[in-house]
């Protein structure tokens, strides 16, 4: 199936490793134009390298923190200044701390929406006005299957991952006219550096090893296993696509069956 991606701009927020770095390689071998961000250079210019070796893309790069408009302003303006416009965002964030609610100060709070909401509003306040007067754009927020079954211990992100939800499914409706689509995609239980900090949290805290942490998560999937972060990348690339036109307003998971929700 041709995407219809070639020839597009792809800004991916936090692709230096994990999901987004996933994304990155995908929209690469799609034949996107790429910008990448994340916030330390060595493995954001790791990876970048790595994708124009295997791709034979030429990615540019920026080091940039997204909680403050000034280096959103930094990333845009590289994407602008290589390629001429953003025709498609994919925004991500790092995961918040895990813990209960007294576990976490005002601060943590704080942080929280400055990383995992404030980002999101930065960028997509950034690149709209571009996609509505061009009538083209995909915005993909990568959000949590958190949104849809709260997972216990991770109230920040149960939290400010709702509110990202909330806010894509209002501007959806305000720019679907101008062939603007935007979607969440939910990740589940995905085999990241994020996840094996996870693991790692709970083998400490319940004295098991850290691979019996998996062992659990698997066995609450029906797929019987943790995702692949490629499998992820697969279905955002599809969204930021010509083919996912009709596709708006939606968040939708992969998780291997987790979620147990009828819609």
């Amino acid at each position: 199936m041709d995407l219809g991606l070639t020839g597009k701009v792809a800004l991916v927020a936090a692709s230096s490793r994990g999901l987004g770095r996933a994304v990155a390689e995908e929209f690469a071998r799609e034949g996107a134009r790429l910008v990448m961000c994340a916030r330390g250079d060595d493995d954001l210019n790791r990876t970048r390298n790595r994708i124009a070796r295997d791709t034979g893309s030429r990615p540019v790069a920026v080091a940039a923190d997204l909680t403050d408009p000034e280096g959103v302003r930094r990333v845009t303006d590289t994407a602008v200044e290589a390629f001429g416009q953003v025709d498609i965002l994919v925004t991500n964030t790092g995961g918040p701390p895990s813990g209960p609610f007294e576990a976490h100060s005002p601060e943590a709070w704080r942080t929280a929406v400055a990383q995992n909401l404030e980002s999101v509003l930065n960028l997509t306040r950034a690149v709209l006005p571009g996609m509505r007067e061009r009538g083209w754009g995909r915005i993909v927020n990568v959000t949590s299957i958190a949104v849809k079954q709260p997972v216990d211990g991770l109230i920040l992100s149960n939290s400010v991952r709702a509110a990202v939800t909330g806010f894509a499914r209002t501007l959806a409706n305000e720019v679907a006219r101008d062939g603007v689509t935007v979607n969440n995609v939910m990740p589940g239980y995905t085999r990241t550096a994020r996840l094996d900090w996870l693991a790692g949290q709970i083998a400490a805290r319940e004295d098991i090893d850290r691979e019996a942490a998996f062992d659990r998560w698997a066995s609450e999937i029906p797929a019987g296993r943790v995702g692949a972060p490629a499998e992820f990348a697969a279905l955002v690339t599809f969204l930021a696509s010509e083919r996912a036109s009709y596709i708006t307003g939606t968040s939708i998971p992969v998780d291997g069956g987790w979620i147990r929700a009828l819609v």
